[in-house]
């Protein structure tokens, strides 16, 4: 057993554990967006309610560090584009897994945006990541979207992605759930977990949740979910609810 494995073996630890994982990277991405006013409160905030790994960038990281409680997984992201760039952008390296282990990171992750004109050069940036993982040790957790209009949640599109990031290296996917029958093919599919995210954010936190018990009874090896969780208005409620979807033998409540 290598140190990626065992850092895997930490984050699932058995076949049927499943993992809650938070990203905090839209502060990047969309601005200080309500509910991440305040980095460092809403993290305390997140793992009461909860969450096992936050996943940030890596200046953001000096206000979750100090939070981290000893049972908590640091997830640095690799990878970034904002709001304010043509629509089209790909998303450009903004790290190295090296600096993500000297912050004391636990995961790296990196998004690929498929069918927008800079796929190829996000899926080699993807492919030098998962490298320097493997050399350091360290698991890859790639976000996985389908961004040509009109396929966005196309079971085989999404299918075609998860897989192209697996045989790329990435040690986890996180990706969008196009319905139970399409995510069940998806993880017949890919030979790494999947986890689920949120999608765009739901007026009804009651439908949130059916989304993420379909998913985990199709396979999801967790949730990876940020804006439906941190901006519900009910963190602790609806931490507690996904706590109990998510609770298996694997790991304890």
């Amino acid at each position: 057993m290598n140190g990626k494995d065992l850092r895997l073996r930490r984050l699932l630890p058995r076949d049927d554990s499943r993992l809650f994982a938070v990203p905090l990277d839209h502060s990047l991405s969309l601005g200080p967006i309500p509910g991440l006013e305040d980095l460092a409160r809403q993290a305390v905030a997140l793992q009461e309610a909860g969450a096992e790994l936050l996943i940030v960038h890596k200046g953001a990281s000096r206000q979750v560090l100090p939070t981290l409680r000893p049972g908590t997984f640091l997830g640095i992201h690799l990878s970034a584009s904002t709001s304010m760039a043509a629509p089209g952008e790909r998303k450009r390296l903004t790290g190295s897994v090296r600096e993500a282990v000297r912050l004391g990171a636990d995961l790296v992750s990196a998004q690929v945006n498929f069918g927008e004109p800079g796929e190829g050069t996000m899926l080699e940036d993807l492919a030098r990541l998962t490298g320097e993982a493997e050399e350091l040790g360290i698991p890859l957790l790639c976000m996985a979207y389908v961004r040509e209009r009109g396929h966005e949640n196309d079971p085989a599109y999404l299918a075609h992605a998860c897989r192209a990031v697996s045989d790329l290296g990435a040690d986890l996917v996180k990706t969008n759930f196009p319905g139970p029958e399409g995510f069940r093919q998806m993880v017949r599919t890919t030979p790494v977990p999947l986890l689920v995210g949120g999608g765009p954010r739901a007026d009804d936190p009651a439908q949130f949740l059916t989304v993420v018990r379909q998913a985990l009874d199709a396979g999801a090896r967790g949730i990876c979910v940020g804006r439906n969780l941190f901006q519900s208005g009910d963190l602790a409620t609806l931490g507690g609810d996904l706590r109990r979807l998510l609770r298996s033998p694997g790991r304890e409540p």
